[in-house]
């Protein structure tokens, strides 16, 4: 042995070969996370995109392959000699289970790890705050992988998505407190019981995810999504990423108070957005009125006013029933009130109309566009655009999907 071998002591060598695995696993995840944004790759360009050697990526895709996370796709175009051998993530190993969670219904979906669903299926099982509602999640889960012919092995991750104040890091849902147990967060109740990695993200963020990764806001920083459902929320997306403050609770537009002498919100305080611009509020009041004897094509419901619902006010008003009109008229402007505040805080470049309330298309916009020009400064409104989504749900089911993979790509 020579002298300098005889100097290395056996730590330092240990503490070097850490230092080589930490940077070989980083280059790996770096290679995965590559090729799930572009599909498929040769050799030479993911050595030249990611500044290593053409053997160094070799020998990782060699061990990738061996690991179940690569295969062989095909081959690419040259223009001489033989074509390059082009690398994919394997879709048929590593799958990712997502619970799409919300107050109406649950949807359980798995995705190989191309982005594409291998398995979906929707329950009636509504959100509460209880614990009841874990037990049942965890019936129609196991019963849906069953069916689904997947073994949990399979599962690389489950991706939450869900209403409510979540903090992800701690994965616990402040909204609904009955599904956490005392010391236990909803979060790892749930990674205790499946045995499997959990990410829990708010359903809005998870929209304006999947917007950007797939969506109208490709490519874009400074984005919006708003979400017009049973609640209102809003995805901020800063510097491409999304902006989750300081406890995960960024994008509370709904809780913010519009009119001090309103209705009580259901979070217990007065005159919230939710209360004039939700879906929600707009089928409490259309019950409400037409039970006063309003005038509108919507008075052959007056006697079944549970079949009141969103989609039949939106029918109206494309029918030219004025009052139906008028209610989305009067949502589209409570919004744009809201959203101006938001967009003199924020500048955004793009507003992404989402959620059931989206299906009104321009009966919502255009009073949503005249608010902010009403309220907004004119140098704000100068580079703004406002879209309806053409992902619709899809948008929340692929951010979360993107960010499972993100953060499991960060923890490997």
């Amino acid at each position: 042995m020579s002298v300098v071998e005889k100097s290395i002591s056996e730590p330092e060598l240990t503490s070097r070969e850490s230092v080589v695995d930490i940077k070989k696993n980083r280059l790996k995840n770096r290679i995965i996370r590559e090729l799930y944004k572009s599909g498929t790759s040769t050799i030479a360009h993911l050595a030249r995109l990611l500044h290593a050697s053409v053997p160094s990526i070799t020998t990782l895709i060699e061990e990738l392959i061996g690991e179940k996370w690569l295969l062989e796709i095909g081959t690419g175009e040259a223009q001489f000699g033989r074509k390059p051998v082009l690398f994919g993530l394997n879709p048929y190993r590593h799958l990712i289970l997502i619970l799409d969670i919300n107050t109406h219904d649950t949807k359980l979906i798995i995705f190989n790890l191309n982005n594409q669903i291998i398995a979906r299926h929707e329950v009636s099982l509504q959100l509460i705050d209880s614990t009841a509602y874990l037990k049942d999640l965890y019936k129609y889960t196991e019963t849906f992988l069953q069916e689904a012919a997947v073994d949990a092995s399979d599962i690389l991750a489950i991706g939450v998505a869900m209403p409510g104040l979540i903090n992800p890091a701690l994965g616990v849902n402040y909204t609904y407190k009955k599904l956490n147990s005392p010391n236990i967060s909803f979060g790892k109740l749930l990674e205790d019981h499946f045995q499997t990695p959990i990410y829990i993200i708010n359903d809005t963020k998870a929209t304006v995810l999947g917007e950007h990764r797939f969506g109208l806001a490709k490519g874009k920083n400074y984005v919006f999504s708003i979400n017009i459902d049973w609640g209102v929320g809003l995805g901020i997306l800063l510097n491409g990423e999304v902006f989750q403050g300081a406890s995960g609770f960024a994008g509370e537009l709904g809780h913010i108070q519009l009119k001090p002498d309103g209705e009580l919100c259901h979070c217990g305080k007065v005159g919230c957005l939710d209360t004039l611009a939700s879906a929600s509020s707009l089928v409490k009041r259309v019950r409400k009125e037409l039970e006063a004897g309003q005038v509108t094509k919507l008075i052959e419901y007056k006697d079944n006013l549970d079949e009141v619902d969103v989609e039949k006010v939106i029918q109206a008003a494309k029918q030219g029933d004025s009052y139906s009109i008028d209610l989305l008229y009067d949502i589209g402007m409570e919004l744009g009130k809201g959203l101006a505040i938001a967009v003199q805080l924020f500048n955004p470049e793009i507003i992404i109309i989402d959620g059931v309330l989206a299906k009104a298309e321009r009966f919502i916009t255009n009073p949503l566009e005249q608010a902010i020009h009403k309220f907004c400064l004119t140098d704000f409104k100068n580079n703004l655009t406002i879209e309806i989504s053409q992902m619709a749900e899809m948008a929340k089911l692929y951010g979360t999907q993107a960010y499972v993979m993100e953060q499991v790509l960060e923890s490997k």
